[in-house]
């Protein structure tokens, strides 16, 4: 299990934050939403964040990536670095990948044209055309993707379950160092489900690690975390292994609404 008490600049540690608020403007003053998260994942392993809905999850995900939308406090690290003050698209860069629980669709952009571009910012060179085309029909036959997609435009008329394999597919593509995958298994059905998990399980190594965000166990039976947090009101109050998974498909999350209560010290 990950060791919280680890430098965020050791060698063995890819991610980690500290002290993370988080806050939105509410009319003429502020609300606060994530009440002060530490994590630290090491390389090679996956997280899962569960929580009901209305906790905070997808508020951190998006923070942690830095949405404009949240005023953010605390520290953020990725492979040692303090990415914090970094705006989202020097923190995807350095390999810090976020998949939208909504993938939002981008008219007039193409598929090819959208992937040749963000390989090219993450590596710091252009990629030649038939190298490209190479990595991308390859990547578009291990997430079942029809080619036919390659042309059209980005999410426009795409389903749930199409958004979310293209999602996987630029993962695999990127190779991005931490992953932050806010309810890929929303909205998928068992076959899309098989597919995107395997796609995520093939994206992981030794050297990455993601914090999957879910509230069901179901994609947590293909992706098997290494740890589980549960989340609620804002904050970590539990961390676990599989076992916890277990207890909350048998219990829900109320039996924990005792250390789910708001610390005194993060009360707006």
């Amino acid at each position: 299990m990950s060791d919280a008490f680890l430098n965020p600049d050791h060698p063995s540690v890819v991610f980690a934050c500290r002290g993370v608020r988080v806050f939105v403007k509410d009319g003429d003053t502020e609300k606060q939403i994530v009440r002060g998260v530490d994590l630290t994942v090491r390389r090679g392993e996956k997280h899962a964040l569960m929580g009901p809905n209305g906790s905070g999850k997808s508020t951190l995900a998006a923070a942690l990536m830095g949405h404009p939308s949240y005023r953010v406090e605390g520290d953020i690290w990725l492979n040692g670095e303090r990415i914090d003050t970094l705006e989202p698209h020097e923190r995807a860069r350095r390999g810090l990948f976020l998949s939208f629980q909504y993938p939002v669709a981008v008219p007039g952009v193409t598929v090819a044209n959208f992937l040749r571009a963000s390989l090219a910012a993450r590596r710091g060179t252009e990629i030649p055309v038939r190298a490209f085309r190479q990595e991308l029909n390859a990547a578009f036959e291990t997430m079942s993707i029809d080619p036919s997609f390659i042309t059209r435009y980005l999410n426009d008329g795409f389903s749930g379950g199409e958004k979310k394999k293209l999602e996987i597919l630029q993962m695999l593509l990127l190779k991005p160092a931490f992953s932050l995958l806010d309810e890929t298994d929303s909205g998928l059905d068992i076959d899309a489900l098989k597919i995107v998990s395997d796609g995520i399980n093939l994206a992981s190594g030794p050297d990455n690690g993601l914090l999957l965000v879910t509230h069901y166990q179901r994609i947590l039976n293909h992706v098997q975390p290494d740890v589980v947090h549960v989340f609620m009101n804002g904050h970590l109050v539990r961390t676990g292994g599989m076992e916890l998974v277990t207890a909350l498909e048998e219990r829900g999350y109320d039996w924990l609404a005792e250390e789910a209560a708001i610390p005194e010290g993060s009360r707006a």
